[in-house]
């Protein structure tokens, strides 16, 4: 369950940052692209070297193999040095120094051979085969091989005419033996029969002698045959295609390190945002129960925000009525019915909260008043659109006035608004006065429910003073606004002064958060598109609310 929630919660946040994911993504692969169009192209070719003859050899040993492989490691080296690639600088006349040119030069022994693999990089396919062929010629040139190549070439040459010599006494030996032989067959004396046979006995001895050095000759030509000898078994080759730059690579690498610097944004932001987004916010980071969720109104009037007098079944207005349901369930040990709708800073949808709040319950049948206790910026009278020419203020100055004759009956049935009057020099005073408290017992004699309008708690000292005369309070707060420390500090603040909190609401509360106010919107946007049949949703009286009744 709990991996679900994760994993829900991460999905809600990619739909949230979307665009920034795909605007990071687009734009990495997008540089990566341009940057790789804009790279010349570079070619490869790979020249092969043997090092040691053993593999022509007819007598295998092994020691010259193993040597081999180890002398392989040390030419890796020396091709790679000053004296190698300057003699190719200066054979092929290149413009570079060799030290240029060896940032373009890798070499590497072949694993468990006698092979050296050369590959150069250049700008042309022509230009890197000449270089790494090059780069071969010049090694073995500079390696002991040229030297006995030299030295090998004058006894070469001497064993080949002593082998040549040998090779036709031998022939002419044997083509003797023949004659002799046959020779034998025919009607001889015993003399002539001695004779040849000595002759033969002796020609036998010398083409035995003949065929003894040729062997060892052969032999020793074989002996001269080095491990450390060099020899180019595959002349440079190349693709013909660019090794790099990889565009189609380097774009998806380009897109991937976008894309992963934007979820380090995005993760970066959310740890570094400490503002309340949902109600699980609510309640794992505050410790105030979550009320409820109330989305986005459209409109920027405040009649467009009293959303649940004019779209009855919009998912907001279902939301402000399970806000009610809520509200209700938190009362039912003791009746609450002077509550007081606030909020920790300006500017969170408290007043939209106690209007529509006041619509829902008054659509329920109970006698409902909303009273604008904000005596420092009142809107009440704007959302009712009312005069505010009269109102709490002058009441609580006149002892002898009647409650009654400043409720404004609205276009609700059943809901009547007090405004808060002409603005005072001491709100705080005022709401704290025992003439309010004995306002707040006349109103509940006449009303089931009554609504406050108080300011934010951490801006001015109006909300606690008054919240200690009220059954309870119910705090708003703004979904991505209203931070985590002001929250805690509201609650702390209302605690101390003795009041009740109820719970707290979350206000501009996307769907895409999901949660009840998302399977709602569902439920009321799919189907015959029309609202539940008699549902919490239906204007209609439901009977009185009990936990309100004295």
């Amino acid at each position: 369950m709990n991996d679900s929630i994760d994993l829900r919660q991460y999905f809600h946040l990619a739909l949230k940052w979307w665009w920034l994911i795909i605007l990071l993504a687009v734009a990495g692969a997008a540089s990566a692209y341009i940057f790789s169009r804009r790279q010349e192209p570079v070619y490869q070719a790979t020249a092969t070297i043997m090092v040691g003859q053993s593999i022509q050899s007819t007598q295998l040993d092994t020691r010259d193999i193993y040597i081999s492989q180890q002398l392989a490691q040390t030419y890796a080296n020396i091709a790679r040095r000053q004296p190698v690639l300057q003699s190719v600088v200066e054979a092929l006349q290149l413009p570079d120094n060799w030290q240029t040119l060896r940032s373009r030069v890798t070499v590497n022994p072949v694993r468990d051979t006698q092979l050296l693999e050369i590959t150069v990089e250049a700008g042309s396919p022509d230009e890197a085969l000449v270089t790494a062929d090059e780069v071969a010629s010049q090694l073995i040139k500079l390696s002991p091989t040229a030297l006995e190549n030299q030295t090998q070439s004058k006894n070469q040459e001497f064993i080949r005419q002593r082998l040549d010599s040998l090779k036709g006494k031998i022939e002419a030996g044997q083509a003797r033996l023949e004659t002799l032989n046959q020779a034998m067959s025919g009607s001889l004396s015993a003399q002539q029969v001695q004779d040849l046979q000595e002759e033969i006995n002796n020609l036998e001895q010398l083409v035995a002698g003949w065929e003894n050095n040729y062997t060892q000759l052969l032999v020793l030509v074989e002996k001269e045959k080095s491990p450390n000898y060099l020899a180019v078994i595959e002349p440079a080759q190349t693709s013909g295609r660019p090794v790099r730059p990889k565009t189609m690579q380097n774009t998806l690498l380009g897109g991937v390190v976008g894309l992963l610097l934007a979820l380090g944004i995005i993760f970066l932001l959310e740890y570094l945002d400490d503002t309340l987004k949902s109600p699980v916010d609510l309640e794992q980071q505050v410790a105030v129960t979550a009320l409820g969720a109330i989305g986005r109104i459209k409109g920027k009037s405040y009649q467009d925000k009293l959303v649940t007098a004019h779209d009855l079944f919009s998912p907001q207005a279902e939301a402000y009525r399970m806000l009610r349901s809520n509200i209700q369930f938190m009362a039912i040990d003791e009746p609450v019915r002077a509550i007081m709708v606030t909020s920790p800073t300006p500017s969170e949808g408290k007043s939209t909260t106690v209007a529509n709040l006041g619509v829902v319950m008054a659509q329920t049948g109970l006698k409902t008043i909303i009273i604008d206790a904000d005596l420092r910026k009142p809107v009440q009278h704007d959302i009712f659109q009312v005069g505010n020419m009269a109102g709490l203020t002058d009441l609580l100055r006149t002892p002898e006035a009647r409650p009654g004759s400043y409720l404004r009956q609205t276009t609700i049935e059943n809901l009547w608004l007090m405004t808060s009057g002409k603005l005072p020099p001491n709100p705080s005073e005022m709401l704290g006065s025992r003439r309010m408290q004995q306002l707040v017992s006349d109103l509940l004699a006449e009303a089931d429910v009554i609504l406050f309008d108080s300011p934010p708690v951490l801006a001015v000292a109006d909300a606690p003073v008054l919240a200690s005369h009220l059954d309870g309070v119910v705090l708003v707060t703004e979904a991505g606004a209203t931070r985590r420390d002001a929250a805690r500090q509201a609650v702390a603040n209302l605690q101390h002064a003795g009041a009740t909190i109820l719970g707290a609401v979350v206000n501009q509360f996307s769907k895409s958060g999901g949660g009840y106010y998302y399977y709602y919107h569902h439920y009321y946007h799919s189907g015959n598109g029309h609202g539940p049949q008699g549902s919490a949703a239906t204007p209609q009286r439901q009977g009185k609310w009990l936990p309100f009744l004295k």
